[in-house]
């Protein structure tokens, strides 16, 4: 299988492509991430709008990969925190409830655009205020929307998942998988 060029800082999806043995480097680009607009429409928007800009930068037939991650509850998009008092009054919102999170991806391979949106639901136990403050000295929540990253100690807030865990991770995979192979990539190989 050729290398995909993942249009992404995130640790979080190199250890995921890493996982599944789908070879890869990273090239990232600085867009503007500001979006208006339903969820779903955002983080597709946004994954082609980073993929895009990667192939601008790269040029030529390459796979490029990228992705945007977002929590929604109340109606309201939660991105990343842009502070602790952010980060806790997000916890605090998300405590003893669920949420949905989306996330959106595009491959593009050059004019070709393939974008998908997966949504799953995400069930918190009730946290004390003292958890959350612990949680957010791990320094883990600053980075991830929502301010949780359940891979990480992020899974102790955590009552349980309804839907694809990778898609709370940030890249769901087999999706990926299945958007390659329509695209005549397979990666089995």
């Amino acid at each position: 299988m050729d290398k995909i060029i993942l249009a992404s800082g995130s640790p979080r999806r190199r250890q995921l492509l890493e996982q599944v043995g789908i070879p890869f480097e990273v090239v990232v680009s600085d867009v503007d991430e500001t979006i208006d607009g339903p969820p779903d429409y955002q983080v597709r928007a946004l994954a082609i709008r980073k993929a895009k800009a990667v192939r601008d930068m790269v040029g030529g037939d390459t796979i490029i990969l990228a992705a945007d991650t977002l929590v929604f509850v109340d109606g309201v998009v939660l991105g990343k925190p842009s502070c602790r008092e952010d980060a806790f009054n997000m916890l605090k919102t998300l405590s003893g409830r669920s949420h949905t999170v989306y996330t959106g991806a595009a491959l593009l391979r050059g004019g070709d655009i393939n974008a998908f949106v997966d949504s799953t639901k995400v069930y918190f136990r009730n946290l004390t205020d003292t958890e959350i403050w612990a949680y957010i000295d791990t320094g883990e929540p600053m980075d991830k929307a929502g301010a949780y990253g359940v891979q990480d100690r992020g899974a102790l807030l955590v009552d349980k998942v309804e839907g694809d865990y990778f898609t709370v991770v940030g890249l769901p995979v087999a999706k990926v998988a299945s958007t390659l192979r329509d695209m005549g990539i397979e990666v089995w190989v």
